[in-house]
């Protein structure tokens, strides 16, 4: 594999991505296909994503500096993968070409209510390696590094341990869950689950205070952060829970709207915010995502994330 190319200089504070990127074929239906079944749906799009690549636009559409690493396929879904990622000015210098596999693809079924379902092939991001994890961290000496499961585990161990040595804040997003090792855990600062990941992580199903205590002893992580989409998020810090709702929205898509919180929130522990700050940052962001269609494309602009960061209740 061979690096692309395409690093750019911006402000403090700088945020190390390691993770996927992938390209978005969406579907818009009355409702999910059952088996054999097909149905006609009213729209179709195909779109930027990969957990990585969203989190990594939001962190940058608020000002961060971003750095992507992850591995694409040398095909067109690649070449508009890197050239989105570089427009936005992000960092592609880690973001590698693989030529052995595809560019990793999602395909995306959306129903009215905004649900969504989601088939994942992962493609190039399967190829992620430790080593190209590992220099792109040592290299830009991040304030945070943000990892998810949509790459192998072992590259995202090797980033945080970089992490680790230059000092930076860790934030693991279990997504697709996952069994986590236990030397990655002890590599987690913060681990930011949904309510459906954190169920599969620790067979804990309830979100009252107790049970979020509970789970955040038993997986043995630095502190946890539990998204709850209408409901906004539940942080776990200092043996407490502070609950941070979300606004009333009217809800179009929900594709991305936990990406834009990592993303936002990342930004905002780089920032030097306190974690309720940033998480409520989050919360602003993601809520205000679900009201546009698609994935990157319903994230804020650079305009509308600077007003969301101006009118959070919560200060640095």
């Amino acid at each position: 594999m061979t690096a692309v190319g395409g690093g750019s200089t911006f402000p403090e504070p700088r945020i190390v991505v390691v993770g996927s990127c992938n390209v978005d074929l969406t579907s818009y239906l009355p409702y999910a296909p059952g088996p054999g079944e097909t149905v006609i749906g009213s729209s179709f799009s195909i779109g930027f994503g990969g957990k990585g690549a969203n989190q990594a636009l939001m962190a940058r559409r608020l000002g961060a500096q971003v750095v992507m690493a992850g591995c694409v396929g040398r095909d067109s879904f690649g070449e508009l993968i890197v050239a989105n990622l570089a427009d936005n000015g992000i960092d592609t210098t880690w973001l590698e070409r693989a030529d052995a596999v595809g560019t990793g693809v999602a395909v995306i079924w959306v129903e009215p209510d905004g649900t969504n379902r989601i088939a994942y092939s992962p493609g190039a991001n399967d190829v992620v390696s430790e080593s190209q994890a590992a220099k792109a961290v040592t290299a830009t000496s991040p304030a945070v590094v943000l990892a998810q499961f949509e790459i192998p585990q072992a590259a995202t161990r090797t980033a945080f341990a970089a992490a680790r040595r230059v000092g930076a804040i860790t934030v693991l997003n279990p997504a697709p869950a996952a069994a986590t090792d236990r030397e990655l855990r002890a590599l987690t600062d913060w681990l930011v689950p949904n309510e459906v990941e954190l169920a599969q992580l620790t067979s804990i199903t309830s979100t009252a205070d107790d049970a979020l205590l509970a789970a955040a002893d038993s997986i043995s992580a630095g502190r946890l952060l539990v998204t709850q989409g209408a409901a906004g998020a539940a942080l776990v810090d200092h043996n407490s829970v502070l609950r941070l709702p979300a606004p009333s929205v009217k809800v179009v898509d929900t594709t991305g709207a936990g990406d834009v919180f990592i993303g936002a929130f990342g930004y905002g522990l780089a920032r030097g915010m306190s974690p309720a700050a940033a998480a409520e940052l989050g919360v602003r962001c993601a809520s205000d995502s679900v009201q546009r269609p698609g994935a990157q494309a319903a994230i804020p602009t650079t305009e509308q994330a600077a007003e969301l960061a101006r009118t959070s209740r919560f200060r640095p």
